[in-house]
């Protein structure tokens, strides 16, 4: 089973929840074993797993990467966004996580990301559920 899924953007830069979005396609899809592909089809995007207890953790994270990976550090990229194409690059376009038993196969503090580096924007989400 395949979807896109569409979310839209606020910031320059953000880490948006998508964990409970993956979860519902996943419940849809019928599919209880497998393994879920999630991949971000943008260049100036990413997805991760990281905390998500604490919002602060999301905070630092992009701090740090902002601070690493500046906005204005002499690019030749001419669209004049290739920091963000750096951070999505570092961070990368996919991920799979295993599902048993219906359930995503997440640390008790884990969570799915997306992540923005170059917003805001509308973008774009493709997920498919492979048999496991």
């Amino acid at each position: 089973m395949f979807t896109t899924l569409e979310l839209k953007t606020n910031s320059q830069t953000e880490f948006l929840e998508i964990t409970d979005i993956i979860r519902k396609f996943i419940s849809q899809s019928k599919i209880t074993d497998g393994l879920c592909q999630i991949f971000i089809p943008h260049t100036t995007a990413g997805v991760t797993i990281n905390e998500n207890a604490d919002p602060t953790v999301k905070k630092d994270m992009l701090k740090e990467l902002n601070k690493i990976i500046p906005f204005d550090d002499n690019y030749l990229h001419f669209e004049g966004n290739s920091a963000a194409h750096i951070k999505s690059s570092l961070i990368g376009p996919s991920l799979s996580v295993i599902v048993q038993d219906g359930k995503l196969m997440l640390g008790t503090w884990q969570g799915i990301f997306f992540c923005e580096f170059d917003g805001p924007r509308s973008r774009k989400i493709w997920v498919k559920m492979l048999r496991g």
